[in-house]
């Protein structure tokens, strides 16, 4: 026995009849769930399926990294590889650990190692100062340094101190 379908209403735009799975409520609420690339729909069984519209699929696996981009704690690090002794990468993450692992699977040795990493309030300041710093004591390019790993550490908990005694003295005065 066939179900009848209710009539929603009539778009005033064809004249014609809608159905409440047709309602402009609905088709909103099914395509939120629904995964387009490009235009093109992707069904949820596709092995890469993110419901939204994104242009590409490396533009759907990086939506994660914007949200990334706005939480302001984390960690700034220190990240070496035997295959460049002289030098060492300082960078940021939300998790320090998370980050040489995205590392390791770049490396056929995976022999990348976090010396240090140090937890911050604002990982982008503790970064930019970090860099700086660095960049006075050696050869800089991007985010990697050619100095010393034991220089890079000092850096490191020397941003770790004053951030703490910034944290005491305003905790003090509250």
């Amino acid at each position: 026995m066939a179900q009848s379908k209710t009539v929603q209403g009539i778009n005033p735009q064809t004249g014609k009849e809608y159905y409440y799975k047709d309602s402009r409520e609905a088709m909103y609420k099914r395509n939120a769930r629904r995964m387009w690339v490009d235009g093109k729909y992707i069904p949820r069984d596709h092995p890469l399926y993110k419901a939204g519209r994104y242009t590409s699929f490396g533009d759907a696996a990086f939506t994660a990294l914007q949200k990334d981009a706005n939480v302001k704690e984390g960690y700034v690090y220190v990240i070496t590889n035997p295959a460049w002794s002289d030098w060492v990468k300082i960078g940021m993450a939300i998790d320090a650990e998370d980050r040489l692992k995205g590392y390791q699977t770049s490396s056929p040795m995976r022999d990348y190692e976090l010396v240090h990493a140090i937890p911050t309030p604002d990982k982008v300041r503790a970064e930019r100062v970090a860099h700086k710093a660095a960049a006075m004591c050696g050869e800089r390019k991007g985010e990697w340094f050619k100095i010393d790993t034991a220089e890079a550490v000092t850096i490191l908990q020397h941003i770790k101190e004053a951030e703490d005694a910034d944290r005491q003295q305003r905790e003090s005065t509250d």
